[in-house]
């Protein structure tokens, strides 16, 4: 199984070669994160909320129901009983403090499902013992 992180399903929104390429060749289930969907309609509706002008605002809202359609497309993980026990196993570890909440989040569902993450963060999510990476976008 693997598992898009935000910045990969961002890519594959933008029709990046590379990412689409690695998709179609997977053999593998392709699924993303409760995290990714939060993370991708937040700054949706952000968008939405800040826009300057009805010509914007419209288009804000395009994104939106387009965002919320491709999500509705792939299997998405929620953060069930063994990710979050691998979540406070994750919080012991204090230097992973650095690489954010929502990446740690990302990391313990992928590593409760024994799942590759696929990223362009190598830095940070190398540093989770344990976990599969890849990058896509190469």
């Amino acid at each position: 199984m693997f598992v898009l992180d935000t910045d990969i399903v961002t890519l594959l929104e933008h029709g990046h070669d590379q990412v689409s390429l690695r998709l179609r060749q997977a053999n593998e289930e392709i699924v993303t994160t409760e995290i990714t969907r939060i993370e991708i309609l937040q700054g949706r509706f952000a968008s939405v909320l800040k826009a300057e002008d009805g010509e914007k605002l419209l288009h804000a809202r395009r994104r939106l129901e387009e965002a919320e359609s491709r999500l509705e497309r792939v299997r998405i993980l929620p953060i069930d009983a063994k990710a979050a026990a691998t979540f406070d196993l994750l919080l012991e570890n204090k230097k992973l403090k650095r690489i954010g909440r929502g990446d740690l989040l990302i990391s313990a569902i992928t590593l409760a499902r024994r799942a590759t993450l696929v990223t362009r963060n190598l830095k940070d999510f190398r540093q989770v013992s344990g976990l599969q990476v890849e990058n896509w976008a190469v």
